[in-house]
C-alpha cells in the first residue's frame, strides 16, 4: 500500500506539470513559443501585433514549484520568471522572427532583472518547448552576441520550459485595458528609452514621426467651423450627447471608428455591441496607443474618463461593466466619432484596417 500510495503521488506531481492544449494550441500547425522579458504587461504588445500570432497570454514560466500566482511570484515564494506564451502559425510567421522581436524588448546583457524592475521573476529568458526551439534559440543568441552592439556578455538564459501557468485575467492585455499606466510605467521603467536608443528604427516604426503627424489637432478656428455645435462641445467642452439620439448608438454595418477631430482610429465595429444605455459600446480600443485615460472627479464622483491621444478629444468614459474578454465597456459618444464603413476603408487611406 505505501508503495501504491508513492507512486500515485509521482503520476500526480507529473500530472500538475502538464499544461492542458488550449483551444488555440490545438489548432492544425499552430505552435508554442515562451519568453521570459521582464514585465509581462511590455511583452504582450509587440508579439500582439505579429501577422501569424494567433494569441499571446501573460504568465509564469520556469519555476521549479508546482504551482504560480501572481502573491507567490511577487514575493519570491517561488522562482518563476513572469514570462508570455506565444501561439503561432509557423507558415505565416517563424521562430528565429520571434526570437528577433523578442531581444528588441529586452536588455539581454542585464542580469539582475530587466530595467527598473529587481528580481528574479524579471529576468530573461528564452524557454524552448524542443531541440529545434533550443538550438535556434542558442544560434540567435550567439549572433546577438557576436553583433557589437553590445559591451557586455549577454546574460539571457536559454531554458527547458515544463508548464506555463497563465497570469490572472487583469494581467491579461494589460495595455489595453489601462494604456495611460501602461505607457507611463514603460517610459518610467527605462524601456522605453533603452528601445528608442538600442533600436531607433524599430522606434520609428512604431511611434514615430510619420503616425503620429498623420493625425493633428486643427486649431480652434478651424474646429469652430467643421465641427457641428454638439461635435465641439463634446469634444471640446467634455460634453455629453443625448443617449439613443446620436448617431450611432445601434449602428452595426461593419468598419471602423475614429477621432472627428484629427482622424486617428480608436474603435472597431467587431468590438462594438448593444450595452444598453443609448450610447456606442465597445469591449476595447482598436488601438490602444491612441486612448488615454484620465480620471474625472465631475458629478460628485470619481469615473475614468476616455480621450483620444493626438487629438485631445473627450470620447466619453470607461466602466468595468463590460462583456468577456476584457469586462471593459468604453461608452462613447457618437459626436466624438466618424464611422468609415469597410468599403472605404483604402479608399479613405485606412486599408490597414481591412481585416479588424
Amino acid at each position: 500500500m505505501d508503495l501504491f500510495i508513492a507512486l500515485m503521488a509521482v503520476l500526480m506531481t507529473a500530472m500538475v506539470w502538464v499544461a492542458p492544449a488550449t483551444a488555440d494550441e490545438q489548432k492544425e500547425g499552430a505552435k508554442v513559443a515562451v519568453f521570459g522579458g521582464g514585465c509581462f504587461w511590455c511583452m504582450e504588445p509587440p508579439f500582439e501585433e505579429l501577422e501569424g500570432v494567433v494569441e499571446v497570454k501573460a504568465g509564469y514560466a520556469g519555476g521549479t514549484k508546482e504551482t504560480a500566482d501572481y502573491q507567490q511570484v511577487s514575493s519570491g515564494r517561488t522562482d518563476h520568471y513572469e514570462a508570455v506564451r506565444v501561439i503561432y502559425d509557423p507558415a505565416k510567421i517563424s521562430y528565429p522572427q520571434l526570437l528577433t522581436v523578442f531581444w528588441r524588448q529586452i536588455d539581454p546583457t542585464d542580469g539582475g532583472g530587466q530595467f527598473a524592475d529587481r528580481g528574479s521573476q524579471y529576468k530573461s529568458a528564452i524557454f524552448y518547448q524542443d531541440e529545434e526551439q533550443r538550438t535556434q534559440a542558442e544560434q540567435s543568441k550567439m549572433e546577438l552576441s557576436a553583433s557589437g552592439l553590445f559591451d557586455r556578455p549577454i546574460a539571457t538564459k536559454i531554458l527547458p520550459v515544463a508548464h506555463f501557468y497563465e497570469a490572472e485575467e487583469y494581467h491579461q492585455d494589460y495595455y489595453r485595458k489601462n494604456y495611460a499606466h501602461y505607457s507611463a510605467y514603460k517610459e518610467g521603467s527605462g524601456r522605453k528609452g533603452f528601445q528608442e536608443k538600442m533600436w531607433p528604427k524599430d522606434a520609428k516604426d512604431a511611434n514615430g514621426p510619420e503616425k503620429k503627424n498623420r493625425y493633428e489637432k486643427p486649431s480652434d478656428d478651424e474646429l469652430r467651423r467643421r465641427l457641428t455645435p454638439i461635435q465641439y462641445d463634446v469634444t471640446q467642452k467634455e460634453g455629453t450627447e443625448p443617449s439613443f439620439r446620436n448617431a450611432y448608438w445601434d449602428n452595426k454595418e461593419p468598419g471602423i471608428y475614429v477621432d472627428v477631430v484629427s482622424g486617428e482610429p480608436l474603435f472597431s465595429s467587431r468590438d462594438k455591441f448593444d450595452s444598453g444605455t443609448g450610447w456606442p459600446s465597445f469591449s476595447k480600443p482598436l488601438e490602444a496607443r491612441n486612448v488615454i485615460e484620465k480620471k474625472d472627479r465631475s458629478l460628485f464622483t470619481v469615473r475614468t474618463e476616455v480621450r483620444s491621444v493626438h487629438g485631445n478629444s473627450h470620447l466619453g468614459h470607461v466602466f468595468a461593466d463590460g462583456p468577456a474578454p476584457t469586462g471593459l465597456r468604453y461608452c462613447i459618444n457618437s459626436a466624438a466619432l466618424r464611422f468609415i464603413p469597410q468599403s472605404k476603408l483604402a479608399e479613405e487611406g485606412y486599408g490597414e484596417y481591412l481585416n479588424h
